[in-house]
């Protein structure tokens, strides 16, 4: 049996291939570990984003590719079609970080009745919560279209949350606005969500294309929706923190040239764009920084004691998944021809802010 593999060249993302694999038979399987067949997976601008910092974040080493070539990781779920360990079944379904690709070679270990770790020795030295499954046969919550809202937004949403955590805990550095660029995309919408739900006093502006402009409004969580050509038209002396998805440094250095030193914050936190230069110019008002989620991960888990980041999130999604039957259509896709279209739209920006698409490399 082969694996097949979408991987792209780390120094062009818009050049991909197909690669092939041969997959060891149960018979000559390591000790304790899974043989999965990757199901369907979730892909969105987020994970051009992994591609885009991948060497920086250690994103390539997860699922190793020819050289200059990386596998893209994705959010998903996959089966066991074979087992070395006693305490995973062959056909259970695992939840979690994969490749994009037929199939992955996993390592069980630390394996409980909610999950188990890959402890594949290339994976080590990133966040946890990359080499982490959770074991959801039967659960309803990771089933059919809730299992692709799972794949699709719940990685994001943690961000959200630990960006919104991360300001109310500091009082929103003084702010009374936090703008959101790339306002259309699930971060950011999933983040004005929490804002407007949750933080009265704290106004919602959305930044966004006119192409975009009225779905986000449509949303329901921005106060008022703006676009690109009109940043020069916000009010300007009130504190304003600046939460920045669409990483574009043209767009940052107008907002912080408008507002001056009224920018209190200026976290870095997405790539939608692709448009930042490495030697950007000092700017008026808060020096950007990037948001590092891991960070503020840590920080809660000791704060909050043991199941603290969890229980508070799973209360957030709670609050949250009911929109997405409104706000999303999860369209499909399966086979080779159709990985690589979505890709490559995801890439140029040609998909719609309403859809979200759930992907297979199986025919």
């Amino acid at each position: 049996m082969n694996c097949t593999a979408f991987v792209v060249a780390r120094d062009d993302l818009k050049q991909s291939k197909l690669i092939e694999t041969q997959l060891p038979d149960q018979a000559h399987l390591p000790s304790e570990a899974l043989l999965v067949k990757v199901e369907r997976f979730a892909f969105t601008a987020n994970n051009i984003t992994y591609a885009v910092v991948g060497d920086e974040l250690k994103y390539w080493q997860l699922f190793p590719a020819p050289d200059g070539f990386g596998n893209i990781p994705v959010w998903g779920f996959g089966e066991v079609i074979a087992s070395k360990h006693p305490a995973v079944a062959v056909g259970e379904r695992l939840f979690g970080y994969y490749p994009m690709a037929t199939h992955l070679l996993i390592e069980a270990s630390d394996v409980s009745k909610r999950g188990l770790r890959d402890a594949a020795a290339h994976r080590q030295g990133v966040a946890p919560v990359y080499n982490a499954y959770a074991r959801v046969s039967g659960d309803p919550a990771y089933g059919g279209r809730q299992g692709d809202y799972q794949a699709l937004l719940r990685p994001l949403f943690m961000l959200s949350f630990l960006v919104d955590d991360f300001l109310a805990e500091n009082e929103f550095f003084g702010a009374q606005s936090v703008i959101l660029s790339s306002a259309s995309s699930k971060t950011a919408f999933g983040l004005a969500h929490l804002l407007h739900a949750g933080r009265p006093g704290i106004r919602v502006i959305g930044l966004t294309s006119a192409l975009n402009a009225s779905f986000v409004a449509s949303l329901g969580c921005y106060d008022e929706v703006v676009t690109y050509d009109q940043v020069s038209s916000l009010r300007a002396d009130a504190p304003t923190a600046f939460v920045d998805m669409a990483g574009n440094s043209d767009l940052r250095g107008k907002l912080h040239r408008h507002f001056g030193d009224h920018i209190k914050y200026s976290g870095r936190i997405g790539l939608t764009h692709r448009a930042s230069v490495a030697d950007e110019p000092e700017l008026p008002g808060a020096k950007p920084a990037w948001f590092f989620a891991p960070d503020q991960i840590r920080k809660r888990a000791t704060e909050w004691g043991p199941g603290g980041i969890e229980q508070r999130f799973g209360a957030a999604w709670i609050g949250f998944a009911p929109k997405l039957e409104q706000w999303l259509t999860v369209v499909e896709g399966r086979g080779r021809a159709a990985v690589q279209r979505i890709y490559l739209d995801t890439l140029s920006g040609r998909i719609p802010p309403d859809q979200g698409h759930m992907l297979s490399l199986l025919g």
